[in-house]
C-alpha cells in the first residue's frame, strides 16, 4: 500500500519536476497527433468521395422523367413498389428555365424541380447555406452556381420575356445525384411551366442491383413496363455523374496520400523519440529508486506512466486541434470534389489517438524495461553520463577542424546518443522533404493555372456574333431569344486593324466536329493568323504553323490510340479533311479530346472570335470600350479580359500544402527541441565545468547550436533530394489521374537557388528547435550547473 502511494508520488514528481520536458512531450505529441488527424481525414475524404457522399445522401441510381398526361401520380408512386426498388421519391413537378441575372446576363438552361423540402428517402439534399424555398418567388440554387455574382438574396428573372416572374435565391443546396439545378415549391414549379417548357414528373429510385450500366438498363426497362406506353420520357444514370466526380477528385489523391504518409510517419518518429528520450534520460534516477527498494516492475510502470501522462494530454489536445484544422481543409475538399458535407470520420478520431498511445507506450517501455533489468549500480553509472568511449571518434575528427573548441565539441556531442541522433536526423529530413515537396507543388500548380487556358491571356476579346460561345474563362452566357446574326469577319478585322493601340491579333472559332473512330462529336478550335500567342503549353511536338495540321491533348491520343505524326479524318460542317497530328498540348478541357486546327483547312469555317494584344501603355479596358462602339453596329462586341487568376481548385490545393507543411515543419522543430533539452540537461554538469574553465554564455550558445547544426546539414542533404524525387513521382501521377501528361514547364519548377535555400531549411529547422535550450544553457550559473546531478 505504502509502496503503491510512493509509486504515485514518483510519477507525479517526475512529471512536475521536469516541466520543460513534460511540456515538450505534450506539445510535440499534440502537433504530431493533430497532423496525423488532418492527414488521415484528408486521405479518408479523398478515398471515393462520391461514393461516401452518395451513400450519405441516399443518392438516386436513376432519375426518371415521366409524362404526367400519360401516367397519373398514383401510377408513378406505385412504381416504387416494383421488384428490386429499395427506395423511391416523387413524383416532383419539373420544368426548365433560362434565367437572366441582374446585369442582363443569361445563365444556361436550368432544370427546375418543385420540392417541399430538402429531405427525402432518395436524394436527401445537403442544404449548404440559407433555407428552403417556402413561398412563390423563392428558389434554392445548386451550390455550384454560388459566387460573387449569385449569393443569398440575389434575384433572377425566370426568362427574358416581358413580365416574367422575379425569383429570389434563399438557399444553396447540393444534390450528389445532380437531380436538378434549381429547386422551388411545387406550386411555383407548375406556375413556371409553359407550352415551350412543358411540365414533366420526376421520380427518383434506388435499386438493390445498380452497379453496372447493364443492371440499370434492366431496371429502366422494368419501370417503363410498369407505366402506360410512352409515359417514360427519359432517365439519367448515377454512373455518369460518378465518373465525372471521380475524375475530378482523382488528381488530389496522390498529393493527399503523400502528405498524409509524411505526417503519420513523422508523428511516429517524433512521439517515439520524445518518449524514449524522456525515459532514457532518467536512468540514474531509476537506479536510485531501485536502491531504496522499488522492484523492476514498479520502476517500469513508473516511467511508462511518466511518459503517458503528458503524452495523453498532448494526444487529447492534438485530436481537438486536428479537428479544428481539418474543418476548413475539408470545406475546401468539398468544393474541389463537389460532394456533400465532409467531416472528420469518427474512426480517425479513435484510431489516431489509440495508435499514438500505443507508440508512446512502446517507446517508453523499451528503455524502461532496459532500466528495470539494469543493476542498481549500473543504472546510476549509466544515468550519470553517456556510455564511456561512445562518440569519442567523433570528438577526435571534429577536433581537427579549424573551428572554435566550443563548436567542435558541439558538433561531436550528438554521436554519444546514436539512437537519439538518428531520430532527430529523421525529423529534420522529413520536415525538409515536406517543405521541398510543398514548394515544388505550389510552383507546379501555379504553372498549371497559368497555362491551362491560353485565350485568357489575351488583353481584349472581340466577338463577331453568330453565337461565339462563352468568353474565355467567363460565365456561360447565351444570347437572348434568337441568335444574333454573325458579323462579317472582314469588317471586324478591319476595325481591329484601324483601332489605335492594336499590337497583334489572331482569330478563332469553336464548334463541334466528327472524327473517324470516335463516337459522338468532338470539340474543335480553329485558328487564323499567327496563333502562337494563344498556343497551349506543349507536352511534345509543336504548335500549329501551317495548313493540314492538328494539335490534340493527351486524352485524344489515348482514346484514339494515335501518336505524333499519325493522321486523323475530321469532318467539320460537311467538309472532311485529313490532318496530321504535329503536337500534344497540355489541354485538359473536354477530357483532353479537343482538336486544334487551322480555319484555312475548312472552307465554310468563319472566325467568330478575335484575340487582341495591345501596345505597351494602352489600357485594355479603354481599348475595348472604344472598339466595342465600332463593332457593335456590325453585330459584334469587345471586352477586356481580367488578369488571369488561379482557379479555386488550385488555390485550395496550395492552401492545403501550406498548412500541412507548416504543421510538419513545426513537429520536426519540436522533435529537435526535445532532443536538445534532453542533451542539455544531461550535460549540465559538463557545461558547469566548461563555464568554470572560462566558457562565455555566447560560446555556450554556440556549443548547443553546433550540436544540431551537423544534423541540420545532413537532414537538408537527405530531405531536399527526397522531396525533389517525391515531387517528380507525385506530379505525373496527379497528371495521369486528370487524364493528361504534364509539360516541362509544370514539372521542372525548381531553380538551383531554391534547392540551395531548401537545403538550408534543414539547418533552420534544427537551429530554431535548439534556440530555446541554448538560451537556457547560457543562463545557467556555473555553481548551479556544478551542483546539478
Amino acid at each position: 500500500m505504502g509502496m503503491g502511494g510512493a509509486l504515485g508520488r514518483v510519477v507525479r514528481s517526475g512529471v512536475g519536476r521536469r516541466r520543460v520536458q513534460t511540456v515538450v512531450i505534450a506539445v510535440a505529441t499534440m502537433m504530431a497527433v493533430a497532423s496525423a488527424v488532418v492527414a488521415g481525414s484528408l486521405i479518408v475524404a479523398s478515398n471515393a468521395p462520391f461514393d461516401h457522399a452518395f451513400a450519405q445522401q441516399h443518392g438516386a441510381h436513376l432519375t426518371v422523367q415521366f409524362d404526367p398526361g400519360r401516367a397519373s401520380t398514383a401510377q408513378l408512386v406505385a412504381t416504387g413498389e416494383e421488384t428490386g426498388v429499395t427506395a423511391s421519391a416523387g413524383p416532383y413537378p419539373v420544368t426548365t428555365i433560362r434565367p437572366v441575372d441582374s446585369r442582363g446576363g443569361h445563365l444556361p438552361t436550368l432544370t427546375l424541380v418543385g420540392r417541399s423540402g430538402p429531405q427525402a428517402d432518395v436524394d436527401d439534399l445537403d442544404l449548404k447555406s440559407g433555407r428552403w424555398a417556402a413561398k412563390p418567388g423563392e428558389i434554392v440554387l445548386n451550390s455550384s452556381f454560388s459566387g460573387p455574382d449569385l449569393g443569398l438574396g440575389s434575384t433572377l428573372q425566370a426568362s427574358d420575356a416581358a413580365g416574367s416572374p422575379t425569383l429570389t435565391i434563399v438557399g444553396f443546396a447540393l444534390s450528389v445525384s445532380r437531380t436538378a439545378d434549381v429547386w422551388t415549391t411545387p406550386a411555383q414549379a407548375r406556375a413556371l411551366a409553359s407550352k415551350e417548357t412543358p411540365l414533366t414528373s420526376q421520380m427518383l429510385y434506388r435499386f438493390d442491383s445498380a452497379g453496372t450500366e447493364k443492371q440499370l438498363t434492366a431496371d429502366r426497362k422494368q419501370l417503363a413496363a410498369a407505366v402506360p406506353s410512352g409515359a417514360l420520357l427519359g432517365s439519367q444514370s448515377y454512373l455518369e455523374t460518378k465518373r465525372d466526380a471521380d475524375q475530378g477528385a482523382a488528381p488530389t489523391i496522390p498529393f493527399l496520400v503523400a502528405f498524409g504518409v509524411l505526417g503519420i510517419v513523422m508523428s511516429v518518429i517524433i512521439v517515439g523519440s520524445v518518449t524514449s528520450g524522456a525515459v532514457g534520460s532518467s536512468l540514474r534516477r531509476i537506479g536510485i529508486l531501485k536502491a531504496i527498494g522499488f522492484t523492476p516492475r514498479e520502476v517500469v510502470r513508473a516511467y511508462v506512466a511518466q511518459a503517458l501522462i503528458p503524452a495523453a494530454v498532448g494526444i487529447g489536445l492534438g485530436v481537438v486541434l486536428g479537428n479544428l484544422l481539418a474543418v476548413p481543409l475539408l470545406d475546401d475538399t468539398e468544393q474541389a470534389y463537389g460532394t456533400a458535407t465532409l467531416s472528420v470520420t469518427w474512426w480517425v478520431d479513435v484510431v489516431v489517438p489509440a495508435a499514438a498511445l500505443l507508440v508512446v507506450g512502446l517507446a517508453a517501455l523499451v528503455p524502461a524495461l532496459r532500466a528495470g533489468r539494469l543493476s542498481t549500480v549500473e543504472a546510476i553509472a549509466v544515468g550519470r553520463a553517456p556510455r564511456p568511449g561512445r562518440g569519442q571518434w567523433a570528438h577526435r575528427v571534429a577536433g581537427r577542424l579549424p573551428l572554435p573548441r566550443a563548436v567542435t565539441y558541439g558538433l561531436a556531442s550528438p554521436f554519444a546518443h546514436p539512437v537519439r541522433m538518428v531520430a532527430m536526423l529523421l525529423a529534420v529530413a522529413f520536415g525538409t522533404v515536406a517543405a521541398t515537396f510543398a514548394v515544388g507543388l505550389t510552383a507546379s500548380l501555379t504553372a498549371v493555372g497559368a497555362t491551362a487556358d491560353p485565350e485568357e491571356s489575351a488583353a481584349v476579346t472581340v466577338f463577331g456574333g453568330g453565337g461565339p460561345g462563352p468568353a474565355p474563362g467567363g460565365p456561360v452566357q447565351a444570347e437572348g431569344g434568337s441568335e444574333a446574326p454573325a458579323a462579317d469577319p472582314a469588317r471586324i478585322r478591319a476595325a481591329i486593324e484601324a483601332q489605335k493601340g492594336t499590337a497583334s491579333y489572331y482569330a478563332m472559332t469553336r464548334s463541334d466536329a466528327a472524327v473517324a473512330g470516335i463516337t459522338g462529336s468532338v470539340p474543335v478550335s480553329l485558328y487564323q493568323g499567327d496563333s502562337r500567342a494563344g498556343s497551349y503549353e506543349m507536352n511534345s511536338g509543336h504548335w500549329l504553323d501551317g495548313a493540314g495540321q492538328a494539335v490534340v491533348g493527351s486524352g485524344f491520343l489515348e482514346r484514339t490510340g494515335t501518336e505524333l505524326g499519325d493522321t486523323v479524318r475530321v469532318t467539320y460542317d460537311g467538309a472532311t479533311r485529313t490532318l496530321r497530328i504535329v503536337g500534344e498540348a497540355f489541354d485538359t478541357s473536354d477530357g483532353g479530346l479537343q482538336i486544334h486546327g487551322n480555319i484555312a483547312d475548312f472552307p465554310t469555317a468563319q472566325p467568330r472570335m478575335f484575340l487582341v494584344e495591345v501596345k505597351p501603355g494602352v489600357s485594355p479596358f479603354e481599348y475595348a470600350t472604344k472598339l466595342a462602339a465600332v463593332v457593335r453596329p456590325l453585330g459584334g462586341d469587345a471586352m477586356a479580359n481580367a488578369a488571369s487568376e488561379n482557379d479555386n481548385f488550385i488555390i485550395i490545393l496550395e492552401s492545403m500544402a501550406a498548412l500541412l507543411t507548416l504543421m510538419l515543419v513545426s513537429v520536426a522543430g519540436l522533435g529537435v527541441l526535445n532532443s536538445v533539452v534532453l542533451d542539455t540537461r544531461e550535460r549540465v554538469h559538463d557545461l558547469g565545468v566548461c563555464k568554470a574553465l572560462g566558457m562565455s554564455p555566447r560560446q555556450t550558445v554556440s556549443l548547443v547550436l553546433a550540436s544540431v547544426a551537423g544534423i541540420g546539414v545532413l537532414g537538408g542533404l537527405i530531405g531536399v533530394p527526397a522531396g525533389f524525387a517525391l515531387h517528380g513521382f507525385v506530379l505525373p501521377v496527379m497528371g495521369h489521374a486528370a487524364g493528361t501528361e504534364l509539360p516541362p514547364s509544370v514539372l521542372d519548377v525548381y531553380d538551383p537557388w531554391q534547392l540551395l535555400l531548401l537545403g538550408l531549411a534543414g539547418i533552420a529547422i534544427a537551429l530554431l528547435g535548439a534556440l530555446l535550450p541554448a538560451g537556457w544553457a547560457a543562463k545557467v550559473r556555473t555553481a548551479t550547473a556544478l551542483r546539478t546531478e
